[in-house]
């Protein structure tokens, strides 16, 4: 089996589309700024916070000091709603577990700002679950780079041999590739099947029984498509 897995977060685990949705529209409402529906938000969340902002922001007012303050305004709002209509997909929490208690290594490393990332994650799923959750840290470009994952793998002291990256979108896919690391790519997050096919990912999964196939088969037995 994989000894180490690594878990992209929003779109993977957490479906937490609706809550970025509105308080992204609540920062656009604030501002003047055109609105959008979640179908939008799919693609325009994965690169990080920062990004996602820029992509809001209508030309004009895409200024570093305008950014700045719709950035703070955002993370603040955001901060107070994480659990408004958040939630795990299924399956997920009890695969997690099962995995665990197979011996597998369990982490999150997601674009989500770091303090974000753990507080989210900490109100889900039990603590003991994961040897460590990163998000995004000020000194550390975003995925796809692939610096914070060798980072995350040194801390876990694991071997990129043994390790299996999953997520749910190019982004994930290219943060796997650029680091080494065996992907698959889940089904039921914000991207679809041809997006994580033109990428490149090693493994597909269509829900979370079907991920923990992949992940006990290990590096030479999964199967390309679950």
């Amino acid at each position: 089996m994989y000894k180490t897995v690594v878990f992209d977060l929003d779109g993977t685990l957490l479906n937490t589309l609706d809550d970025l949705a509105d308080a992204g529209n609540r920062l656009c409402a604030d501002r003047g700024w055109p609105t959008h529906t979640a179908e939008e938000f799919r693609y325009f969340v994965g690169n990080g916070i920062p990004k996602l902002i820029e992509r809001l922001a209508p030309p004009e007012h895409r200024t570093p000091a305008e950014l700045a303050e719709a950035l703070a305004w955002f993370q603040a709002d955001y901060g107070a709603h994480l659990r408004d209509k958040t939630a795990p997909y299924p399956g997920i929490p009890a695969m997690l577990g099962r995995l665990k208690a197979a011996g597998v290594q369990l982490a999150v490393f997601s674009n989500k700002a770091d303090p974000l990332a753990k507080e989210v994650v900490a109100s889900y799923f039990d603590p003991a679950l994961f040897e460590l959750v990163r998000g995004q840290r000020p000194d550390t470009p975003v995925k796809p780079a692939p610096e914070g994952t060798r980072a995350l793998l040194a801390a876990l002291g694991a071997d990129p041999a043994a390790t299996l990256y999953v997520g749910d979108s190019n982004v994930d896919v290219q943060t796997a590739r650029n680091a080494g690391l065996d992907c698959c790519g889940v089904l039921w997050g914000f991207r679809t099947r041809q997006e994580l096919q033109q990428e490149g990912a090693r493994y597909l999964a269509a829900d979370a029984a079907a991920l923990e196939r992949v992940v006990l088969a290990g590096p030479t037995g999964g199967k390309q498509d679950e």
